[in-house]
């Protein structure tokens, strides 16, 4: 079992966790047709991996010690649904929601048109889904050490942003991650995303198809890394899309296919990038 990132003594600054995902009307009826007994949300509502997201807030509520912000997240997933329908200015278009808890259980959410996009993405990747061109998939120049900022997703991300800054990603629009990297080098998560690279086997390199091992084909940073415990990757480990193994930034190679995911995009292609086109 992955162990927490090392404790850090908690600024008295003001910070508050944070979700992010898409309200996608689609949802419903794409989970009816292609996922009805492998998705985790038994409302089937529109609001992606609804129970992670809440699960994930209350769980680093309870890191940190915020009783009141525990208090209302232990409501139950169909009130909390509710609760997140009041914000929704329309029902027929997709959104993205950033919820916004802080230490007092005072929550807001933050509602912006979401970009349209093929609602299968949301689901695991299949050969049933239209091919994407991939992002480029760069890795950050300077180590994050690991912290209970890494582990939950908080409004404290200024080592994300620099990250990102490093890497010349000036928009979110932008088709490029950044792969976050601890001091030992090891990849800890994307800046943005979680991460899947095709299994290493001896000799740190990508395994065939995963056909001759029972093992999934891809895996993904484990927590001990130091990265976030994301929806998403919830969501590949419970169906066994991928497996967790440390991987380095020697491990990686260039121009190799990857995944990545979020709560807001889903599950899209990225490449790998080590070296610049001069």
């Amino acid at each position: 079992m992955a162990s927490d990132p090392p404790s850090l003594p908690l600024p008295e600054e003001t910070f508050q966790i944070i979700s992010s995902l898409r309200y996608e009307p689609a949802l419903p009826e794409v989970i009816k047709t292609s996922a009805a007994e492998c998705y985790p949300d038994s409302l089937q509502s529109p609001f992606y991996l609804l129970p992670y997201h809440q699960q994930r807030l209350l769980s680093a509520a309870e890191c940190f010690k915020w009783t009141e912000a525990v208090a209302f997240l232990q409501q139950d997933l169909k009130s909390f649904a509710q609760f997140l329908d009041g914000f929704i200015p329309d029902q027929t278009k997709p959104w993205r929601l950033r919820i916004v808890v802080d230490r007092h259980g005072r929550c807001t959410v933050d509602v912006n048109p979401a970009m349209p996009m093929e609602p299968l993405s949301l689901l695991l990747p299949s050969d049933k889904r239209p091919p994407s061109d991939p992002w480029r998939v760069v890795v950050d120049s300077q180590p994050t050490i690991p912290s209970p900022f890494t582990r939950y997703k908080t409004t404290s991300r200024n080592n994300y942003t620099a990250a990102r800054l490093r890497s010349n990603i000036t928009s979110p629009q932008d088709p490029v991650e950044v792969l976050i990297v601890n001091p030992n080098g090891q990849i800890m998560e994307g800046s943005i995303t979680t991460p899947y690279f095709r299994r290493r086997g001896h000799g740190s390199q990508p395994e065939g198809n995963g056909q001759n091992s029972s093992e999934p084909t891809w895996v993904t940073p484990p927590l001990s890394s130091g990265g976030n415990a994301g929806t998403t990757r919830r969501y590949a480990l419970a169906q066994r899309f991928c497996s967790e193994q440390a991987i380095t930034v020697g491990d990686l190679i260039d121009g190799e296919e990857c995944w990545l995911s979020n709560g807001v995009r889903g599950f899209f292609p990225g490449k790998i990038v080590i070296s610049e086109p001069k």
